[in-house]
């Protein structure tokens, strides 16, 4: 019986493994979806892509992370929709945060920078120069800190 198990273990991690070729890297805007490539030329209209990573799942659908050259690093859906930018220590484009989150960090948090957000099928995570981890939820409605960093 250990045996088998041992057997169908290692098949099981063979397919797995194998599914890891199906990621490609490439520099190529053409092949990401339109709405990616829309959301770029708007938000990023001057920055250079410096790779794009094809994520293709055994149970998902495809993902996109694309790093700019600057060090930006964007993640998107397989519909093209972004679920995460992160600009280092960099300012978000502005109007990539929703105009209520935008307001109330602006009123709540003086000195401080917007760079990096993320968007789950619940809530934003937004993050700020000085570590400080928001969420709101999609209405844009404060719902506390999730971390601070120090």
């Amino acid at each position: 019986m250990k045996k088998f198990i041992l057997v169908a273990i290692m098949m099981l991690t063979g397919v797995l493994s194998s599914y890891a070729i199906f990621d490609k890297y490439t520099i190529n805007r053409e092949e990401l979806p339109e709405a990616a490539q829309e959301m770029l030329s708007t938000y990023f209209p001057k920055a250079k892509i410096g790779m794009i990573k094809v994520d293709k799942h055994l149970l998902k659908k495809t993902d996109y992370d694309v790093k700019l050259v600057n060090g930006t690093r964007i993640e998107f859906s397989n519909s093209g929709k972004w679920t995460l930018v992160d600009c280092g220590n960099r300012a978000l484009p502005d109007n990539l945060v929703p105009k209520t989150v935008a307001k109330y960090i602006s009123k709540n948090f003086e000195d401080v920078k917007t760079v990096s957000i993320k968007k789950t099928s619940t809530h934003y995570e937004v993050g700020l120069s000085d570590g400080v981890i928001l969420k709101f939820n999609l209405l844009g409605q404060y719902k506390g800190v999730i971390s601070i960093d120090e």
